[in-house]
């Protein structure tokens, strides 16, 4: 398919003409918006199911910790695939395999919806994480080929509303989706969605002649697959998001599963890194990490997935836990303040480039750090404003981190390394997300037995504020028994309010000590 028609050396619609550029019919702003349906829906769903796991768990008739492993089994199968997108899409074809990940999401999203037990909903979220990791980066590399360096952050600020809001808004719609119809509609509407996008996608949709003349190159005496380097990744990273989803819930080392799935990582993840950077054609290219700028936007992309996804986690738990919030109104809370994100992506999209990427990554960075102390500052007093404020301060600041990273990233990389570039890019953000759940839900769980035994240890007759308290709760509550469950209800709540307090302090000295990295990273202008 030929690229976009071009005037003089230049697009009908005035961007410059890009030898690998995937805008066909109307365009790079319409291939844009076409490529971004099935990625928003992607992420989306993921965010959706995990405000939705009680009522999944409690319809199959299993228990809420058996019912995790419908986010664990999605996790893993995504993490497996994403490094290794790029390489499918040079094998496959990128707008063919593009396709073939929607469909396959699509469908595995129609057979989540009609499953009747945990096994086939684990299989069926097995096949749509396969489907969905190769949505992002592709459509990462497809901006990064369509646009020049000058109007990528408009491109990628676009794209950043799919990866920063999509998560924010989930838990507003998988709550009110879950409680007003079914939890099975939250697979349910990706189906109609997804054949749309699979529509568009192959009207509008160019696959450029440079891409297919590399894609005929590759299978040119037949395709030379890295067998070794795939099983020691899947290996690698199938132990490592099992060890970090489900390390806390199983006692970490405590437990032989985690303990057989950390051998699995470290080996894993270790022979394929020595096999890797030998190999002629690996298959997960972590030699771009030779790279300065590309190896430091990697470690910021990683750092800024832990906090949006763990913060995504944690904020909406305690609103609950805390404060007693239905995960509706604890998921609008996050809404509220995060829809300020929409309104600043353009603007960061114009500021890339123009400004120096420091510029931008100093005062964003900053104000998470800021936001972590207005978190830190809550009491059992706290309202829902004070909870939309801080999503706001966190918010405002994440079209300013996204964007830049994003951008700046591909400069110095050659051009037929955007795909693997995209690859990496995601996967680590991913990886940074799964650690930054496993961080704070195990900080969580530890400070709060800590600070609940510590409360309690004053809890005894001897204690005469006590003793006076437990009488007046007797009053109350008519007998004894029931003063002593309301006293230990208030200890949780209590110990659990110190607990975040900590936890939102840990991510602020963190965001605080990442600063000084920022200040080695080389200006685009400079790199390339």
């Amino acid at each position: 398919m030929a690229v976009a028609e071009t005037e003089g050396g230049r697009a009908r619609d005035g961007t410059p003409d890009m030898p690998r550029s995937a805008a066909g019919m109307g365009g790079p702003w319409i291939m844009t918006m076409t490529i971004s349906i099935a990625t928003f829906m992607e992420i989306l769903d993921t965010s959706i199911a995990n405000v939705s796991l009680a009522n999944i768990s409690g319809s199959l008739g299993v228990s809420l910790d058996q019912g995790t492993w419908i986010i664990t089994s999605y996790l893993v199968a995504n993490a497996i695939i994403i490094p290794i997108s790029g390489f499918l899409s040079r094998a496959i074809g990128r707008k063919r395999y593009f396709m073939i990940s929607i469909a396959l999401f699509t469908l595995s999203s129609l057979v989540c919806a009609l499953s009747t037990s945990l096994g086939m909903l684990i299989i069926a979220r097995v096949f749509q994480g396969i489907g969905g990791g190769g949505l992002a980066p592709v459509e990462q590399s497809m901006l990064a080929d369509s646009f020049p360096q000058e109007k990528r952050g408009q491109a990628f600020a676009f794209f950043g509303v799919v990866i920063v809001v999509a998560p924010i808004i989930g838990p507003t719609i998988g709550g009110y989706i879950t409680d007003v119809v079914s939890w099975h509609w939250i697979f349910l509407i990706n189906v109609p969605v997804g054949i749309l996008a699979l529509l568009l996608v192959g009207l509008i949709v160019a696959e450029p002649e440079a891409l297919v003349e590399e894609t005929g190159k590759l299978r040119k005496g037949g395709l030379k697959i890295d067998y070794v380097g795939f099983i020691l990744v899947a290996i690698g990273l199938a132990g490592l998001l099992i060890t970090l989803d489900r390390g806390q819930s199983e006692n970490w080392f405590d437990s032989p599963l985690i303990v057989t799935t950390a051998i699995m990582a470290a080996a894993g993840l270790g022979l394929m890194t020595a096999w890797e950077l030998n190999h002629p054609d690996p298959i997960v290219p972590l030699h771009l990490l030779a790279n300065r700028n590309f190896a430091i936007c990697v470690v910021l992309i990683m750092i800024l997935g832990l906090l949006v996804f763990g913060t995504i986690q944690i904020v909406p738990q305690m609103l609950q836990q805390v404060y007693h919030y239905s995960s509706y109104n604890a998921g609008l809370a996050l809404t509220y303040g995060g829809v300020i994100s929409i309104f600043m992506m353009p603007v960061a999209g114009v500021l890339t480039g123009k400004v120096d990427t420091r510029a931008l990554l100093l005062p964003a960075f900053a104000m998470q750090a800021v936001a972590f102390w207005w978190l830190a500052g809550f009491n059992l007093q706290s309202t829902f404003a004070d909870a939309a404020w801080a999503r706001f301060m966190t918010s405002i600041g994440l079209p300013f981190l996204f964007i830049p990273i994003t951008t700046i990233a591909y400069v110095g990389l050659k051009p037929d390394e955007s795909d693997k570039a995209s690859a990496m890019i995601n996967f680590f953000r991913n990886l940074g997300g799964a650690f930054g759940i496993s961080l704070t839900q195990t900080l969580l769980v530890r400070r709060e037995q800590f600070h609940q035994s510590r409360v309690t240890e004053g809890l005894n007759e001897l204690n005469p504020a006590f003793t006076d308290a437990l009488h007046r709760a007797a009053e109350a509550a008519g007998s004894r028994d029931a003063a002593l469950g309301l006293l230990y209800a208030q200890v949780q709540r209590q110990a659990a309010m110190m607990a975040y307090i900590e936890v939102y302090h840990v991510l602020m000295w963190l965001v605080i000590g990442l600063l000084p990295l920022i200040l080695i990273l080389r200006p685009a202008r400079d790199s390339a």
